[in-house]
């Protein structure tokens, strides 16, 4: 079960990912541990405060109130980008959601957002053991706004949580996905952000946007090992494509397509694909998802990335998982990607 980062390593991750961090009074020990669960976790929620000034919103998800005692987040991120850290464990932000909405961040298996939630904090699974929190100060009414060094940063806390624990961005759900009682964050729409975390986490830690210096005159090299055929390959887990030789070794973008042919998987069945990295013989990071469906037969997939980055020291990888049937072959394909070193 994913087990939540230390209070040390969360507070690096944020660092590491270029965000600016106050640690706000004895904020590692300051929880509602003795009141439930903290773990295991499998994502991380955005809210809007419902507040104006950095100080009052800071002071309030710190100490709470009569009705809801602090912390009411881990972390504060504040007009300006600076993120106040005023809590870490168990607290109380995210209250009961929708049990289908938490299978689906389990298994980051929805499409542009998750189901409509049903449940809401009388009768649902209870958030607080399971995402991290995080309240951004807007008063969520749609018309304060939400400057660029704010927005920012909420990618960036975003994407250091999911990087640090290997998810993609849909391990990234707005308040309102999770619970039918609630609307935040207003002001910008949860797919985007999810598009805006999933750009970053294809960037090693410490890129900016705009950054990138791409040289007109660079050649990319190109890669085109084929694929090793493999039979009777279970379905219901993730399984690694083979290949006669290495893809890309980091630090490097690259693009390309990985072909796959496959043979017995059943008519209408799903095949999901992504690139991944790994480091040290375990996985590192993972890419986006892409949906295919099985046509009987022999089934032809294309993992594709238009425009990707493999962190330093990783080594970039394919892999698939087929909903339905029993065994299935993988019998032919190649590579065909080009990186820039």
């Amino acid at each position: 079960m994913p087990e939540p980062l230390s209070a040390a390593a969360l507070l690096k991750a944020l660092r590491d990912e270029g965000v600016a961090v106050t640690e706000v009074g004895a904020w590692r020990t300051h929880n509602r541990n003795a009141k439930g669960l903290w773990g295991p976790v499998n994502g991380t929620m955005v809210h809007h405060s419902v507040t104006r000034g950095t100080a009052s919103t800071v002071a309030l998800c710190r100490d709470g109130h009569s009705t809801l005692p602090g912390p009411l987040c881990h972390g504060v991120i504040a007009k300006d980008g600076r993120v106040h850290l005023v809590g870490y464990g168990r607290t109380n932000h995210a209250g009961g959601g929708d049990p289908g909405v938490l299978a689906q961040v389990v298994a980051e298996s929805y499409g542009t957002r998750p189901m409509a939630p049903a449940m809401g904090n009388a009768n649902g699974t209870d958030g607080n053991a399971r995402f991290y929190g995080w309240e951004c100060e807007n008063l969520g009414d749609g018309k304060d706004p939400w400057p660029a060094a704010q927005y920012d940063a909420i990618v960036r806390v975003q994407a250091a949580v999911c990087r640090a624990h290997g998810w993609s961005a849909k391990s990234v759900i707005g308040h309102l996905e999770w619970s039918a009682d609630k609307i935040d964050p207003r002001g910008f729409g949860m797919p985007d952000l999810r598009a805006d975390v999933a750009e970053r986490l294809e960037h090693p830690a410490d890129w900016n946007p705009g950054t990138d210096q791409s040289k007109e005159d660079d050649m990319p090299t190109r890669v085109n090992p084929k694929v090793k055929q493999t039979k009777n390959r279970p379905q219901g887990e993730w399984l690694s494509v083979p290949l006669s030789g290495a893809l890309v070794t980091g630090p490097a973008d690259y693009s390309g397509t990985v072909y796959l042919r496959l043979s017995g998987v059943p008519d209408g069945a799903t095949i999901q694909s992504r690139f991944y990295e790994t480091k040290g013989g375990k996985k590192s990071k993972s890419g986006q998802i892409t949906e295919h469906l099985g046509s009987g037969g022999d089934t032809f997939i294309a993992v594709t990335n238009a425009g990707g980055h493999c962190d330093s020291g990783a080594a970039l990888a394919v892999e698939y998982i087929v909903f339905g049937g029993d065994t299935h072959d993988l019998v032919s394909g190649q590579a065909q990607l080009l990186y820039w070193k």
